[in-house]
């Protein structure tokens, strides 16, 4: 039996820090059990010298990569995508729900066949496909942002049934406009197929997204960004998600699409519910440069993507970058390696105590996490 000392592991922001634990590990290399140390003396360090550990991120908002869109999967893009989950392993992310944004109905039924074929591949080396995210098309026309406009549609029945039906068992998540006339009906469908709604996309002031939470929507998809901001007489979807104890702030931390001032606030508000997703572009893995998305062009920059009007659309870089931001912006590494690797477990319903989720876990799948002698937060894979 093998044991690793002096681990810490992540927590919301105003956690325990300090508290070292300590792991067993089986002859396999399985962690079997693991406790709290008692440290008499804070200056002894041993084994793990204080270092994280921490599952493998899970990305609840990533719309494709290495030139693949997820909205324009076709079969014979099976490899490629496999090849894409293999890169996202080697990224350090375990699992993500494919984001298909607003497209036309026979494109995202083809790519939600793809994924649903794509879900069968299960290798030790590759990332899993949770259900899909739908980012639309039942989105405020004001508030769309990079979706294409001739393909957002008004809630309805009719409209959810001809997309998703047959492939309901296949979407985890959907994200729309609860302001929209006929999204309470839809809301209600999603919720009894057992999908969790996110608001965004929306111009919801904080009354209309009151009534969305109160029914069941139970996230807010990237936070700030295509719906109303804070304002002191008008708190908007984020103020109202900031004052309940259950909603999910999706949050993108390259400091673009939110200034990193904001992100802070908004962890500092909500502690125990920001969730770091990538909203990673078909781009991610790719070099900067100008890529096709959709029938338009994508400028990538910085690993930031923007159309030609100078739209922003989304992001080239690893979850695990916007990690190692948010801990430099906020000087909690801790609450950022949660953020990424244990809030979004929660979202849709997988969710334990840490210690319950690092039990049975082989150290081969699971991310160390420690400062570089700059103070900046690496990680490297835990074995």
């Amino acid at each position: 039996m093998r044991r690793i000392t002096d681990v810490r592991l992540p927590a919301p922001l105003g956690s325990d820090t300090e508290q070292r634990y300590w792991l067993n590990l089986s002859p396999q290399g399985v962690i079997v059990a693991s406790g709290p140390m008692e440290i008499k003396n804070p200056e002894v360090r041993s084994s793990w010298h204080g270092d994280w550990i921490s599952p493998r991120a899970v990305d609840l908002q990533i719309n494709g990569g290495l030139g693949l869109a997820f909205p324009e999967l076709v079969p014979t893009d099976l490899p490629r995508l496999i090849d894409l989950l293999k890169l996202l392993w080697r990224d350090g992310v375990e699992a993500i729900a494919p984001t298909l944004v607003t497209c036309g109905v026979a494109p995202l039924r083809k790519s939600l066949a793809v994924l649903q074929e794509a879900r069968s591949y299960k290798r030790p080396d590759c990332c899993r496909l949770l259900g899909a995210h739908l980012e639309g098309p039942f989105l405020a026309e004001s508030r769309r942002g990079a979706h294409p406009k001739q393909h957002l549609v008004a809630p309805s029945l009719t409209a959810l049934h001809e997309r998703i039906c047959g492939y309901e068992s296949e979407i985890a998540l959907m994200t729309l406009a609860p302001e929209l006339d006929g999204a309470a009906t839809v809301i209600d469908r999603l919720r009894d197929l057992g999908i969790t709604v996110a608001l965004g996309h929306s111009s919801a002031n904080a009354g209309s997204a009151a009534k969305a939470f109160d029914q069941g929507v139970g996230m807010l998809t990237h936070a700030f960004n295509a719906m109303p901001g804070l304002h002191h007489r008008a708190p908007g979807p984020v103020g109202e998600a900031c004052r309940r104890d259950a909603i999910a702030l999706g949050l993108i931390a390259d400091g673009v699409h939110v200034d990193p001032t904001m992100a802070v606030l908004l962890q500092k508000l909500a502690p125990n519910r920001i969730v770091l997703v990538s909203d990673a572009l078909a781009p991610y893995g790719l070099a900067d440069g100008i890529h096709r998305w959709d029938k338009r062009n994508l400028l990538v920059k910085n690993g930031v993507c923007r159309l030609k009007d100078g739209t922003l659309a989304g992001v080239t870089l690893p979850q695990l970058e916007a990690v190692k931001r948010l801990a430099r912006w906020s000087d909690d590494a801790g609450a950022a390696i949660w953020s990424a690797t244990v809030a979004p477990r929660g979202v849709l319903g997988s969710i334990g105590t840490l210690e319950q989720i690092l039990i049975g876990q082989p150290l081969t799948a699971l991310l160390r996490w420690h400062q570089t002698a700059k103070g900046c937060l690496d990680w490297s894979y835990a074995a």
